[in-house]
């Protein structure tokens, strides 16, 4: 169970892990490679263009004669072999957008946040009377000390979007210069993001969201009765 600590890092009890969170894994990584291809190739632009042969300027006249001169025959010098000559196979703009369904989202998102909390990288920040408001006594909470926050693990802070003009604006302020640790919302939470930190920080109340956002299945005995 992921350990309750305070503003000053002492951990004052223990939270129970939500019940979708509780179960393994295992058997889930196709659907977390495939949510997290979809937000990186998402991302992409896909405005990379280069010019073929025909669209460079230029190169109409053959630059020598095709027989006699010993050298190799060109016909333009606009070939790809050419300085200034066009790109042979080059990008062009194209679409890099991803579908995956709704469904198959979230149980990539689920099975990530199992995972983080089956090996003991959650930990719950609880807010009430949260009252920090410098960076070092921030990095201290994190990682014992100033020191160890430029080596520590990659750490996510995660609060919850009711908070985000209290406790959230706050941490946002003091963790923007700590460059291993992350803060964001649970609405902006993505996949991606969960398995790229090493530790998740999350509030007490971005906990309660997230177990009442990721709903536990019933299993197929509790159906039956």
């Amino acid at each position: 169970m992921p350990a309750v600590i305070d503003s000053k890092g002492a951990a004052v009890r223990t939270a129970d892990v939500p019940a979708a969170f509780a179960s393994k894994s295992e058997g889930k990584s196709n659907a977390m490679f495939r949510a997290v291809f979809r937000e990186l190739s998402n991302r992409r632009a896909g405005t990379a263009s280069t010019k073929r042969r025909d669209e460079v300027s230029g190169g109409g006249r053959k630059p020598w004669k095709q027989k006699g001169t010993g050298r190799a025959r060109q016909g333009s010098t606009r070939s790809p072999q050419w300085r200034h000559g066009g790109v042979v196979f080059g990008p062009k703009p194209r679409n890099y957008i991803v579908s995956l369904n709704k469904k198959e989202r979230k149980a990539a998102m689920r099975a990530a946040l199992a995972d983080r909390f089956s090996t003991d990288s959650v930990t719950v920040l609880a807010t009430e009377g949260f009252d920090l408001e410098k960076t070092r006594d921030f990095a201290t909470l994190l990682f014992g000390s100033a020191k160890a926050a430029k080596t520590g693990a990659r750490t996510l802070v995660v609060f919850a979007e009711s908070e985000a003009a209290t406790t959230g604006a706050t941490l946002v302020r003091i963790g923007a210069n700590l460059e291993r640790v992350g803060v964001t919302h649970t609405g902006a939470l993505d996949i991606k993001d969960v398995l790229g930190y090493a530790r998740l920080v999350v509030t007490t109340d971005a906990l309660d969201y997230l177990a009442s956002a990721f709903p536990a299945k019933a299993s197929k005995k509790e159906i039956a009765a």
